[in-house]
């Protein structure tokens, strides 16, 4: 497996398309959209969110072991890992296809239930957060109706996220989702002129999704490797299930207590908050977003390589990735950070948005608290590439004690958006924003002079 800087330029350049693609869409979503229908679109993206929960773990337990599988181990465990010497590494494609078989089958249920409780369930919510909209409901209807076919399908083919990004294909895959901004941007720009509101975002993703999933599957399944494939019998794929079942379960839980930490502030603000309110901290929290995303890409990129340092028990090499991924994570806060309260009012006022940003207080405390975040989110990573996953509970307690604090603050005090920003912040800052990191600390033995190596 061969990850090199080209495989992280071309991170950095999705991701900055990404960004450009909102800069240059923002424009016409915050000008020619009401603020009520901004409100329902930042609802919209922490649902589609919530879609991630029905994953429930196993995507990032495919894409590692699909990294163990090409790195060259014979078999699977619950718990660690074989270790192989580097350069033995023959992939054993009876195991790969077992694995892949066990994701199609997977995804494929999951995404029925996802289906059926987005358009049961999800339509009721939708339906009541509509009852005071005064803008076309219809098209808030069709673009839900739209939104819950692109999300279910998305799901069902998830697993060839894992596949490319266990196979090492970090250059591929970005270059695919560049392609996929590229055409969202044009679709959605092009139908935003014409006044087609919220449909043109989602119509925009949908046929970005489809074209992103197609091209993906050519890049992945190679003339070789389909050769491969049909010379060998699938591993069984009970055998494979109950072996990644428990960490993926895990990580499940792990990404619940994630979203509830994060985005159940804006499911639950919409119910005492006005529409108005969610959509400025929904904007907020989207530009907030973007920068971590950004922060984050030096790790995300080097997590194959991490995996398979992992089997071949090279320690050192792992520590300078993770002390390189904490440093750009703090300088690209900094700057991202100086350049929104500085620079995005101002922006938001050329553009004669109508959706205001959050005062430069609650943008400084938000960063403060999202930059913590993803600090220990990395260490995460760098722990959960031992197959093992410590953090499971603690994120799922930091979940419902977020849960916990907003109803508690939203009933007994009157403190308006600020609600949503301090009731994760106190509850990661309680446990979960130094103990990771502590964890990292302390297994790799870190010390200042490690750091000094790194930036010398």
């Amino acid at each position: 497996m061969n990850i090199t800087n080209k495989d992280l330029i071309w991170n950095y350049l999705a991701t900055f398309l990404r960004i450009s693609s909102s800069a240059i869409l923002f424009p016409f979503i915050l000008k020619m959209m009401p603020i009520e229908t901004v409100g329902i679109w930042t609802i919209f993206v922490a649902i589609t969110a919530f879609a991630a929960l029905l994953d429930f773990g196993f995507s990032s337990s495919f894409a590692r072991n699909v990294s163990y599988v090409f790195s060259g181990v014979k078999y699977l465990k619950k718990n660690g890992h074989e270790v192989v010497n580097s350069g033995n590494g023959c992939v054993d494609y009876g195991l790969l296809k077992g694995v892949i078989s066990v994701m199609k089958w997977y995804y494929f249920r999951v995404a029925i239930v996802l289906f059926i409780a987005y358009t049961t369930v999800g339509t009721y919510y939708i339906s009541t957060l509509l009852i005071s909209y005064s803008e076309s409901k219809l098209e808030i209807f069709v673009s839900w109706g739209i939104l819950c076919f692109i999300i279910t399908y998305n799901l069902y083919t998830l697993y060839y996220d894992a596949l490319l990004q266990g196979k090492g294909l970090i250059k591929q895959s970005k270059q695919i989702l560049i392609l996929g901004q590229l055409l969202y941007l044009l679709v959605a720009s092009t139908l935003l002129v014409f006044n087609f509101g919220l449909i043109s975002i989602v119509s925009a993703q949908l046929i970005s999704v489809v074209v992103v999933r197609a091209i993906s599957y050519k890049v992945f399944y190679s003339k070789e490797l389909i050769i491969s494939l049909g010379q060998v019998k699938p591993r069984s794929r009970k055998e494979i299930l109950e072996v990644i079942s428990p960490n993926a379960l895990k990580i499940g839980l792990t990404s619940l207590g994630g979203f509830l930490v994060n985005k159940s502030s804006v499911v639950l603000g919409s119910l005492f908050l006005t529409l108005s309110e969610i959509a400025s901290y929904g904007v907020t929290m989207q530009i907030i977003g973007i920068i971590s995303s950004l922060g984050g890409i030096y790790m995300m990129t080097y997590l194959p390589k991490v995996a398979q340092f992992r089997i071949n028990e090279n320690l050192e090499s792992i520590k300078k990735i993770y002390l390189r991924a904490q440093l750009l994570l703090l300088f690209t806060f900094v700057v991202g950070g100086m350049v929104l309260v500085y620079l995005g009012e101002s922006f938001f006022t050329l553009i004669g948005s109508k959706t205001p940003l959050l005062s430069t207080g609650l943008i400084l405390f938000s960063l403060c608290i999202s930059f913590l975040e993803k600090r220990h989110s990395i260490s995460g990573a760098i722990l959960l590439s031992k197959n093992e996953v410590p953090f499971f509970k603690a994120s799922l307690y930091s979940g419902l004690g977020t849960i916990l604090i907003l109803l508690v603050l939203f009933e007994f005090y009157e403190l308006g958006v600020i609600t949503l920003i301090i009731s994760p912040g106190i509850v990661q800052a309680i446990y979960q924003n130094w103990k990771w990191p502590l964890e990292v600390k302390r297994e790799f033995n870190i010390k200042l002079k490690d750091l000094m190596s790194v930036l010398n």
